[in-house]
């Protein structure tokens, strides 16, 4: 096990697919995950020290420093990248980033569901790091089965949200909880 643990969150991603895929609108606060309880999940998964990385597009200007603070209070480390509009600078950001950790000692809980990491992801795996993902697993790029990731769900695993978001899953059996759908 190594001795410490990167948690690499793509905002843009994860909140996108929050809003878009599965609540169908944009976000309310109550609605967004504690980014505390991912870092301390993230604590619960090794015995080291869990550094967390929260990268944001801020190429606009427009840098939302109110949730800048509240990430870095939750335990994060805001990454702040612009670019010229062009590229997409956190893929980017996490991509080098994925490159730069192949030489450490750790392993890598991953927080998106976009497929543009997988090459940096099988280049951590082939170097015997381990490597997880962090999302909603029916959003996940397939890409992740493929290479065998364990995906940690952000609301039930996590347990990150305060509410009952409105997904549609598939239930292992040994889970199903009838009362649920009678409400």
């Amino acid at each position: 096990m190594a001795d410490r643990t990167y948690v690499l969150i793509d905002g843009e991603n994860l909140d996108a697919t929050l809003g878009v895929s599965i609540l169908r609108h944009p976000p309310k606060p109550a609605e967004r995950p504690r980014w505390e309880r991912v870092i301390e999940f993230a604590r619960t998964l090794g015995s080291g020290e869990v550094v967390g990385l929260f990268f944001l597009d801020s190429t606009s200007g427009n840098t939302p420093w109110p949730f800048v603070a509240a990430i870095q209070n939750a335990g994060f480390r805001a990454v702040l990248l612009s670019g010229t509009g062009t590229e997409k600078v956190v893929d980017v950001g996490i991509q080098r980033t994925l490159e730069a950790l192949v030489a450490r000692d750790c392993d890598v809980l991953l927080g998106s569901h976009d497929r543009d990491f997988a090459p940096q992801v099988e280049q951590l795996l082939d170097s015997d790091h381990g490597v997880a993902m962090l999302g909603f697993p029916e959003m996940m790029s397939g890409v992740y089965a493929e290479l065998g990731l364990q995906v940690h769900d952000l609301e039930y695993d996590v347990k990150a949200f305060n509410i009952r978001l409105p997904r549609i899953r598939v239930i292992p059996l040994t889970e199903f909880d009838p009362e649920e759908f009678l409400d």
